[in-house]
């Protein structure tokens, strides 16, 4: 609606907006989380388990209403029409820029249960918003390098113990877990410097998703594998904001868990790593020719 005015003006009041919603609706989150932590008593952690969710979608929706008013985006979207609000759904993506995740909860908010993405531990000292990812149970993670790990061994599997206490909470209530494998969001230069076999892709990294499934795999009702594309190219979170994102393609692709994948052993069984992260890599492969596919489509 107000995509005829200047793009900064746009970019400004979409950036208000956001700000205001985030404190509106964070404050709220923080006082029934406060109230979560002070009461650990299981019938009233349930109920405010269900309250802080309610929260959190609101927050959401108040997202796509900033953006219905200052987008102007043609939305593509396929393979939602059959999803559950009351499953366990695993849930990967591409990752290309801030702008996925604002895709990400419009397309799936109330669809499907909150998605929970794996976050870096960093993050939680983001104002507001990280204090808010800790009240809804968001998996903080501290990846080392390798560097790191040999000269401090003891901190080895520390991540992926984390990872494991954080999947944990999600055993009470449907939740959507969320990963982006790539771990970082493409550009050339990390395109260009992991020199993948992957045209529009990085590397997968398939630990915390065998993590979760090896905690959840009974519960997951199956994988959804989104794939994100911006026809026009790659915004940055700034072009977002100033409602420059003209069309947005997502194809969310249903598939079924193999069952051999849902309870292995991904840190003590190398025969099971190995099948574990050839099957990652077969989805990064498909989902790489899908991306060439939808870009050759649009520019034909």
């Amino acid at each position: 609606m107000l995509h005829f005015l200047p793009a900064w003006l746009v970019g400004s009041i979409s950036m208000l907006l956001l700000t205001l919603n985030v404190i509106f609706w964070v404050i709220i989150l923080l006082f029934f989380s406060f109230a979560k932590f002070l009461l650990p008593l299981a019938p009233v952690t349930r109920r405010l388990d269900g309250i802080l969710l309610w929260i959190a979608e609101n927050w959401i929706a108040g997202n796509c209403a900033w953006m219905k008013l200052t987008q102007n985006t043609t939305w593509d979207v396929r393979g939602i029409d059959d999803l559950n609000y009351r499953g366990w759904y695993l849930v990967v993506s591409n990752h290309q820029s801030w702008a996925d995740i604002f895709v990400l909860q419009k397309i799936m908010n109330r669809r499907i249960p909150l998605l929970k993405f794996f976050l870096k531990r960093e993050l939680i000292w983001v104002p507001l918003i990280g204090l808010a990812w800790w009240a809804l149970d968001f998996p903080f993670l501290r990846r080392h390098s390798i560097e790191y790990l040999q000269k401090h061994p003891e901190q080895k599997g520390k991540d992926f113990e984390t990872t494991r206490n954080a999947c944990k909470q999600f055993t009470r209530i449907p939740t959507s877990v969320m990963n982006f494998l790539e771990g970082t969001r493409f550009t050339p230069t990390k395109h260009q410097a992991q020199n993948p076999p992957y045209q529009h892709l990085l590397k997968p990294k398939a630990g915390g998703m065998a993590l979760a499934l090896s905690v959840l795999g009974n519960k997951f009702h199956c994988l959804l594998n989104v794939t994100i594309v911006y026809p026009e190219g790659i915004p940055t979170f700034w072009s977002f904001l100033c409602g420059k994102l003209r069309k947005v393609i997502v194809h969310v692709n249903t598939r079924e868990i193999p069952p051999q994948f849902l309870n292995g052993d991904y840190e003590g069984d190398k025969e099971f790593q190995n099948m574990f992260q050839q099957w990652v890599r077969d989805l990064w492969q498909e989902k790489d020719e899908l991306i060439a596919d939808l870009l050759n489509v649009t520019r034909s």
